[in-house]
């Protein structure tokens, strides 16, 4: 069986020296046929991490390309219009990759017809040190199959675990920092990331994949597929911080888009329910503080948020929101 082309495609936005280490670790691959696309939000770079992006370029090691806009689902369909691979991979800016990476993904495709994309798992540094700090090791809290919680789109969110899960399976969605698709989701089934997803662009991949397993593809999590995500604090997706107030209203208006998007009444309550008992209230799992006076704010925004999503899915009558995919069309 021949092996496909790989387009690996890296979204950018204000990383230094780790999007330089993880460039270095996809050259270091054991997969022959493998195109980059590094798609820089980053407007001015270090001297030293410039001359190293313009010189992998000027060997045709990556492809580099340049945006004056920061949008995470914007530069993703950006580089998928540039890409030529038959399967499409998506990493972040700040990870680290085992030599077969580019394989385990690949091997899923060439299993399974069926499967249209695939969820590597994430070991996120945060959690590994987290685990080494409390002296408890990480494979005492390993699981082998997720609950069927996992698989219900109203509160998926809170069950669906790609770090410790140790068995393949099928899941309902994938972690943006890990994941890859069949072109054809893109050029046949004309499914794009919506770029109304804003700051951090929390559930964006979440609303992507909700739409692809209406095509019938499944979603197939490999847990040798797997990546460490760094989660560096400054640059990324994520340069807002998390105590801002444009990161609080951001997180509530995506979480409500994405189920006003795709969900059914039902399973909107639910998630609604679910959302406001943890992220406002402050119980498990999110664990937040349950002073009065941070519920009360946490629940304004959670109400703006809702306000706000709403007023973004009634924009879509006229409005469609892609402003970055049109930006990119018109200069083309």
């Amino acid at each position: 069986m021949s092996l496909p082309l790989i387009s690996a495609i890296v979204p950018t936005y204000e990383r230094e020296e780790p999007l330089r280490d993880t460039i270095e670790d996809l050259l270091k691959q054991d997969y022959p046929l493998l195109e980059i696309l590094v798609i820089d939000q980053t407007l001015i770079h270090k001297p030293e991490i410039q001359t190293y992006l313009e010189n992998l370029a000027k060997e045709n090691k990556i492809n580099w390309f340049r945006v004056d806009w920061a949008s995470l689902p914007g530069a993703r369909n950006y580089g998928i219009r540039r890409a030529k691979g038959e399967i499409i991979i998506f990493i972040d800016d700040d990870v680290k990759l085992p030599k077969s990476y580019l394989k385990a993904h690949i091997k899923n495709y060439q299993k399974n017809p069926a499967i249209g994309a695939v969820a590597g798992r994430v070991f996120d540094r945060m959690k590994l040190a987290d685990f080494s700090n409390k002296g408890q090791n990480d494979s005492l809290f390993t699981i082998k199959y997720l609950p069927p919680e996992a698989m219900d789109p109203g509160i998926a969110w809170y069950h669906i675990d790609l770090v410790h899960t140790t068995e393949p399976q099928r899941v309902i969605s994938a972690r943006g920092c890990n994941m890859s698709f069949r072109r054809e989701i893109f050029t046949k089934h004309n499914i794009w990331f919506d770029e109304r997803f804003r700051g951090s662009a929390v559930r964006e991949e979440s609303d992507f994949c909700l739409r692809l397993r209406r095509t019938g593809y499944q979603i197939w999590y490999d847990p040798e597929a797997n990546l460490i995500h760094l989660g560096e604090e400054t640059g990324g997706c994520h340069d807002i911080s998390t105590r801002s107030l444009q990161y609080q209203f951001t997180f509530y208006h995506n979480h409500f888009l994405m189920a006003l998007k795709n969900l059914t009444l039902s399973q909107q309550l639910h998630l609604y329910i679910k959302l406001f008992d943890c992220h406002v209230l402050g119980n498990p799992p999110c664990n937040k503080s349950g002073s009065p006076v941070k519920i009360l704010t946490r629940g304004l925004f959670y109400c703006l948020g809702f306000l706000n999503a709403l007023w973004t899915q009634i924009k879509k009558l006229w409005d469609d929101g892609q402003i970055y995919t049109r930006i990119d069309l018109e200069t083309k």
